[in-house]
């Protein structure tokens, strides 16, 4: 465990990237059970899942940046969870943000 210490791994980091492996394999699993067909959207290009995916995916590292470096990480609520109680960061809903988004990219793109 030390050669990771190094990172910051909080709850929401580890979530994040736990979805990032989740959504690859729902990826490839789809990609070998209905083949991918391209097709036109918003942008007039022709894509693919995959293609939809990676933009997804660079516009969540995108809000995540955003929303670290223009609003922080402040607490917004305390749960009265433990003697200490448990702390829920405004960084939980750059997520919620960029799920938002990703169903648009998804629908549209």
């Amino acid at each position: 465990m030390d050669s990771i210490a190094w990172m910051a791994w909080t709850l929401p980091t580890a979530i994040f990237f736990t979805m990032i492996a989740l959504m690859l394999a729902i990826m490839t699993w789809l990609a070998i059970a209905y083949p991918e067909v391209e097709r036109v959207g918003v942008l007039r290009i022709p894509t693919t899942r995959g293609d939809r995916l990676f933009v997804s995916l660079i516009v969540t590292a995108v809000v995540h940046l955003l929303w670290i470096g223009l609003i922080g990480t402040d607490t917004i609520a305390t749960l009265p969870i433990g003697e200490e109680g448990f702390e829920i960061s405004s960084l939980w809903l750059a997520p919620v943000i960029s799920l938002g988004l990703a169903v648009v990219i998804f629908r549209t793109v």
